[in-house]
């Protein structure tokens, strides 16, 4: 049996935009909260506490609910818009901060529907760490180029040290954890594409 409960009724705030982008692809995509849970290993209470705003994801979580979906996570976290613009301002780039671990993530370039690039700016806290499972859905590309600070990335069973200034290119075909490393925090640029 579907569970088609409404989504919130007047997004307000990141909480109310995700919970209606979630809603929006999970109906999208015709599974049920049950078949989602499955696919992402959230549990149905947890999605249906996101899907009504009622709950602050994590990045984690949201990572997990975009594999589960097949989805980049910035269609989680951003609006579908009709046609991207030429220039978006630092004033109009959306941005969202992880309750738990203070990440932060700036959508500073939109992937167009046709597909392209996207651009998004992370700010990783002292000793932060995110892990995303493989994606399940149609894989893409990323170009991590570090600005500020030490990380590490697991890919799969691969591990790579970053520091400012360095680049690696990787898929999302494997689990990734990212970790800041060192006494402060990091920042970087990852670079979007289809595989």
């Amino acid at each position: 049996m579907r569970n088609n409960s409404s989504p919130p009724a007047e997004p307000s705030g990141i909480d109310s935009l995700i919970a209606s982008r979630l809603f929006a692809l999970r109906q999208a995509k015709a599974l049920s909260l049950a078949e989602l849970a499955g696919l992402s290993g959230v549990s149905k209470a947890m999605i249906s506490k996101v899907e009504r705003a009622e709950s602050s994801p994590t990045a984690v979580l949201l990572g997990r609910l975009a594999a589960g979906l097949g989805v980049p996570l910035a269609q989680l976290l951003t609006e579908d818009k009709g046609s991207l613009r030429r220039l978006r301002t630092r004033a109009e780039q959306e941005v969202w901060r992880d309750p738990e671990a203070g990440y932060l993530r700036r959508q500073v370039a939109e992937r167009a529907a046709s597909g392209g690039v996207e651009m998004v700016e992370i700010e990783l806290p002292r000793s932060a760490q995110v892990a995303y499972p493989r994606w399940s859905g149609k894989p893409y590309r990323q170009c991590l180029w570090m600005l500020e600070g030490a990380l590490r990335v697991d890919y799969g069973d691969e591990r790579f040290e970053l520091a400012p200034g360095d680049c690696l290119d990787f898929g999302v075909d494997r689990p990734l954890v990212f970790k800041a490393l060192g006494r402060a925090g990091c920042r970087y640029l990852l670079v979007t594409s289809p595989a």
